[in-house]
């Protein structure tokens, strides 16, 4: 087709209308990136501004997007999931077969034989600056041969404490070294939040779904767990929060306002200062999982909960494992009110972190490294992210909706009737595949027609083969053939 007989007025539009065209029919699939804009020109005889208004007009349609110093890519046409289930709110304790799943789930990703494509945890070097920090605590140790022959103590390395309270401006939090307690891992710094703030019996409110392991957590600990509607795209209802606060019936709150997991979401900043000051206002601590709010897709970041928190009830938990250096198992805790208690309880449970890898992870984020890394990180996981769901376009059952991640490498995946997440889990075994059903992120074994799906893996032909296979199984049970019906 050629455009030259068209007027300067129309000529971007018959371009625009070319290339949706092509899209439409499968010629530029989602997620691939569209030939440059000086190519596109040349190849339809075209100004280089009319390639840019026929792009623009392109994206204003929402068929592709641009990304920064890489170019223009077709979006997905996956449906987006506009409104999770809503649960009833009753207080339940994790269902017997929910916790012996998880323990099943855990057993088939630690197995090197499996594939894995829901393990939320990256799992090859090259996600991390390994070699770097290799050199760095090698360095570090000839440096401070003394370090491994020291005790740390709580509150643990005052040099990388400082470089987290740099780091947390960028969340809009106004922190100071003596305001953070280092922790093992993320993990550890929920569970001191929860001891410290609860006792046995309590009610905890959880997003829903929530993250899976919060559940197993909450039951060692003897407290309850209250699930509160979370919407796909704007995250905790706070109208539905508001109610239960009012008739007293949590005494905690746990959340993941920043790039939730499973759903991928993160609240709007105006969300985020009403639901401090919903949490200030009845005195209720809300413990909020910062883990992936540095892994945010956008060009500014959005502020943490914690930094529109008056009164001190908002407890700011993160770690370095998801973008950093897992193995280092380092994470950190801001208590706010609860400080001085926190740092007691980290000093009789298990003393502190390593002076050495805390000194190491100092001197990475000193060196401007870190930065560098995550623009790269966020990057590589915003190209994944549109890539997996353009292959669950292309291999699940017609009707599968999908959230659209606002940061980190998950998202939720709900399938249409007759697709049992349970079941396709147990079948997939068989064939050395693990995926991680939607019930694992429910107190009361809810989103059996879910799962949560991880791109934190190279996309070789293993991930996506296996992400294929997931889909013909879907394809079987709901009797729905694949891939998304197209208008017309």
């Amino acid at each position: 087709m050629t455009l030259l007989d068209e007027t300067p007025e129309t000529r971007y539009l018959q371009l625009a209308d070319t290339l949706a065209e092509a899209i439409r029919r499968g010629t530029l699939l989602p997620g691939s990136r569209l030939p440059s804009v000086r190519r596109c020109a040349q190849t339809h005889s075209v100004s280089i501004n009319t390639v840019v208004s026929a792009y623009r007009t392109l994206e204003d349609r929402g068929l592709i997007e641009a990304r920064p110093q890489s170019g223009f890519y077709v979006r997905s046409t996956l449906p987006a999931l506009k409104m999770a289930p809503q649960p009833s709110g009753r207080i339940e304790p994790p269902a017997d077969d929910v916790l012996a799943l998880i323990d099943a789930v855990f057993a088939a990703q630690q197995n090197p034989q499996f594939t894995n494509i829901s393990l939320a945890c990256p799992q090859t070097a090259d996600f991390y600056p390994g070699g770097k920090l290799g050199r760095m605590l090698s360095s570090q140790l000839r440096r401070q041969p003394n370090l491994i022959g020291q005790y740390a103590l709580p509150p643990g390395s005052l040099r990388l404490r400082q470089q987290i309270a740099r780091r947390a401006m960028t969340l809009g939090m106004l922190l100071e070294p003596g305001d953070i307690t280092l922790t093992h891992g993320c993990m550890e710094a929920l569970q001191l939040a929860l001891r410290v703030i609860t006792r046995p019996g309590d009610c905890v409110g959880l997003e829903s779904p929530t993250y899976f392991y919060l559940l197993p957590l909450l039951a060692s600990l003897g407290l309850k767990a209250l699930e509160i509607p979370t919407d796909p795209q704007h995250g905790l209802s706070l109208d539905a929060l508001e109610l239960l606060l009012n008739e007293k019936r949590l005494n905690a709150v746990i959340v993941m306002p920043t790039v939730q997991n499973p759903l991928g979401c993160t609240m709007p900043p105006a969300a985020k200062k009403r639901l401090a000051r919903l949490m200030n206002d009845h005195q209720v601590p809300l413990i909020e999982d910062g883990l992936y709010a540095e892994i945010q897709f956008g060009a500014a970041l959005s502020p943490a909960v914690k930094s529109f928190d008056s009164d001190g009830w908002v407890l700011f938990c993160s770690s370095f494992t998801k973008t950093l250096a897992p193995d280092f198992r380092i994470g950190w805790i801001s208590g706010g009110r609860f400080n001085e208690a926190l740092r007691k309880l980290k000093a009789v449970s298990s003393m502190s972190e390593s002076q050495l890898l805390s000194e190491t992870l100092a001197t990475f984020l000193e060196s401007g490294g870190y930065d560098h890394h995550l623009r790269n990180l966020r990057k590589r996981y915003a190209a994944q992210v549109d890539e997996a769901r353009a292959l669950i376009a292309r291999h699940f059952p017609r009707g599968t909706r999908a959230t659209q991640p606002a940061g980190g490498f998950v998202f939720w995946v709900e399938f249409p009737a007759g697709v049992d997440s349970v079941a396709l889990f147990h079948q997939l075994l068989e064939e050395q595949i693990c995926l991680t059903p939607g019930t694992l992120y429910s107190p009361s074994g809810r989103y059996r027609n879910a799962l949560r799906l991880s791109c934190c893996y190279p996309f070789n032909a293993r991930y996506t083969q296996a992400l294929a296979r997931v889909g013909a199984k879907a394809c079987e049970m709901s009797g729905l053939p694949p891939g998304i019906a197209q208008d017309g």
